[in-house]
């Protein structure tokens, strides 16, 4: 056993700590810097890209009296630091009404979760998106907390392909 780390010693029972603060501070203060990252970068390959809807509702809802329609879903893999985690960026592009959404996203096996709508637009956490064959599939996800009341069985649901350059 090494004489400084076995608490003998002099500076044995200062070492340790100290050590151990050091290796904490020195990992990465960027979230998209950390190794967890490739398996992250990994997964969202399957969806990245820009993705044309082919089929998907328009959602009314009476309390904010706004229709929204999905047109296009574009997920980007540049990477942005979101709090203390990394996302990467993307775009909900609507033809109703006419207007573009920076968002962020994250991809999982199994399915890819789009965040970042602004409370103003409504009720929404967010889409939940997944792949099916060669297409994307998902729906608006409502976030509870703001107390708006959806009828259920309402959904918001899309499929799209992948857009050509």
């Amino acid at each position: 056993m090494i004489p400084a780390l076995s608490g003998r010693g002099p500076i044995g029972p200062t070492l340790v700590p100290v050590v151990l603060a050091l290796l904490i501070a020195c990992g990465p203060s960027n979230p998209c810097t950390a190794s967890a990252m490739h398996l992250s970068v990994r997964y969202a390959q399957r969806y990245a890209g820009r993705w044309k809807v082919a089929h998907g509702d328009t959602l009314t809802l009476p309390q904010l009296g706004d229709r929204f329609k999905l047109s296009d879903v574009v997920l980007d893999t540049t990477r942005s630091v979101v709090g203390k985690t990394c996302r990467f960026r993307g775009k909900l592009v609507f033809t109703v009404p006419r207007d573009t959404l920076a968002v962020t996203w994250i991809g999982f096996p199994e399915q890819a979760l789009i965040y970042g709508w602004p409370s103003e637009l409504g009720p929404f956490a967010g889409i939940g998106a997944v792949r099916v064959g060669d297409s994307l599939t998902g729906e608006i996800l409502f976030d509870q907390r703001l107390n708006v009341e959806v009828r259920p069985g309402v959904t918001a649901r899309f499929t799209a392909g992948r857009a050509r350059d």
